[in-house]
């Protein structure tokens, strides 16, 4: 989807250029050059954590599926009971 096919609506909360550069200039300020690349690598950290643990959660409750399948399945190998 390209820009040109968005509604002006949905444009309106995107930084242009020229806020971009302000942002930019104004973080660099704030925390300096030596302190972005730390900065960065604890966020990169912090995202790899979040996704190792949106995985692992989505194993579990895929394994929990699985396993409550194999709980309710019948088991057809054994012939039925006569009373």
């Amino acid at each position: 989807m390209s820009i040109a096919n968005l509604s002006p609506v949905l444009l309106m909360g995107m930084p242009n250029a020229g806020e971009l550069m302000i942002t930019l200039l104004i973080i660099v300020v704030l925390f300096g050059g030596k302190k972005i690349p730390e900065l960065a690598k604890g966020l990169g950290k912090g995202i790899r954590e979040f996704n190792e643990a949106k995985d692992g959660i989505k194993n579990e409750i895929e394994n929990g599926a699985k396993d409550k399948d194999k709980i309710q399945a019948p088991n057809t190998n054994t012939p039925p009971s006569s009373l």
